[in-house]
């Protein structure tokens, strides 16, 4: 499909990356707007359905229905469908069929697929994905199977299902859950707020999802030899401990109203959950504005490159600093575990600040207008939206048709990624090897 794309249209890896996601979507929504797809067998009009769809592809969790009382169990299976191929990613889907198939793939194909998982070299990306879904579907397993006791206790038979969904959507870093009722349709994981099973392994599931793919692979080849690993993964292992343990110090101190245990499980819980995950198990109205900031700042940073996490990621945030630092020490290359960082990195990791934060405040200013809302709210939930975390304050489901599409919007390009739509929208252009004359400016 992306060979005959290619050569009819002449797309570019990354255009094909943005509309694989975008086509993925519209056939999500077209699916869920069917009556078999919710519990009352009625149609879903396309606004929700649209909104649903690009949450789920784009791995965010922001419902404007309750997933569990809503959907029927083909709706929630549509769903979880989703989730899956936006966890993965659409080329990686696309390439998996080719492999079982038995097809030759392209170097069309090759290339589109280091694209989409952020991979160093075209070589070995066959080899490579293999090696993806393997590990994918074997996690999750490991993951519903986990979760089975606690969910077939309290749900009987139809734990099986939940168990399996949970574990998908925390490994996808989704954010969606099925535990909702007519009476309470958002409860996310708050049941389970006490329960160190389930809060354990949830945490496990977004946090080697979110790791990214190549880390995986360095893990598994490299086990504790962390001399050999690749810079790139020493600095996410780095990051995620750092995000996690100084976050969970913070909210520890704010959820003093809990008892030890719960409040240890909740302070870790809420410390993870942010990159990206979105699930909850406390209620969030409950937390301070310092804590509410804090858990925008992990939103906006997000998981790995090449993960099912979505953010700015925290190789753009790692690269940001190491520059810094090396401005502080007039030093005049970035530097991390004794490897320079290429100048291409630091202008990108620039204009991916940049990018998000206008989004994020964009969309915030949107929505602050049309709604008449706080801004502090609006800016908590485009910082879900654009980071794909799906943690709300509550107000998604009441927003007007504006605001839900600024939501999609936001959602999308945070996925997808702004330098690829950028690269996408540029594709084809040649730059002029023709530089202008130089002259300082002042800066600071």
């Amino acid at each position: 499909m992306f060979d005959l794309l290619h050569k009819k249209i002449q797309l570019s890896s990354f255009q094909l990356i943005i509309l694989g996601f975008a086509g993925v979507i519209l056939l999500g929504a077209c699916v869920l707007m069917l009556p078999i797809s919710s519990q009352l067998r009625q149609f879903t009009p396309f606004s929700e359905a649209l909104f649903t769809a690009t949450s789920a592809v784009c791995v965010t969790g922001l419902i404007v229905q309750g997933t569990g009382c809503y959907w029927s169990a083909f709706g929630q299976g549509v769903i979880l469908s989703l989730i899956q191929i936006g966890g993965l990613g659409v080329v990686t889907i696309a390439v998996s069929f080719s492999l079982l198939s038995g097809r030759r793939i392209s170097l069309m194909q090759r290339s589109t697929m280091q694209e989409a998982i952020a991979a160093p070299k075209v070589g070995g990306i066959v080899r490579l994905t293999g090696f993806i879904l393997r590990g994918t579907f074997l996690i999750e397993l490991l993951g519903a199977l986990a979760l089975l006791p606690v969910f077939c206790r309290d749900h009987g038979a139809r734990g099986i299902w939940m168990a399996v969904f949970h574990s998908v959507s925390a490994f996808c870093n989704a954010g969606f859950d099925i535990l909702g009722t007519d009476q309470n349709p958002f409860p996310s994981l708050t049941e389970y707020a006490a329960n160190p099973a389930v809060n354990i392994i949830i945490m496990l599931l977004i946090l080697i999802g979110g790791i990214g793919f190549l880390t995986w692979e360095d893990i598994v080849v490299n086990k504790w030899r962390l001399r050999r690993y690749r810079m790139q993964s020493k600095v996410i292992l780095l990051m995620t401990v750092l995000l996690m343990a100084i976050p969970a110090v913070f909210f520890y101190t704010d959820l003093t109203e809990l008892p030890t245990g719960q409040r240890i499980l909740a302070a870790c819980f809420q410390a993870v959950t942010p990159r990206t995950a979105g699930f909850n198990t406390v209620n969030l109205l409950s937390l301070g504005g310092a804590s509410n900031a804090v858990t925008m700042v992990l939103m906006l940073i997000g998981g790995a490159p090449g993960s099912t996490a979505g953010g700015m990621k925290i190789t753009t945030v790692a690269v940001l600093f190491a520059n810094a630092f090396a401005t502080f020490r007039k030093r005049e290359d970035a530097q991390m575990f004794g490897r320079r960082i290429e100048p291409g990195a630091i202008r990108s990791a620039a204009t991916i600040l940049m990018l998000y934060m206008s989004l994020f405040f964009g969309g915030a200013v949107i929505i602050s207008l049309c709604e008449q809302l706080p801004l502090s709210l609006c800016l908590y939930e485009t910082a879900s939206a654009v980071g794909t975390v799906g943690l709300t304050l509550g107000i998604t489901p009441e927003l007007g048709l504006v605001s839900k599409i600024v939501l999609i919007l936001l959602m999308y390009m945070g996925r997808v990624g702004s330098l690829t739509l950028i690269y996408a929208a540029v594709s084809g252009k040649h730059l002029s090897p023709a530089k202008l004359p130089q002259e300082k400016i002042a800066v600071g």
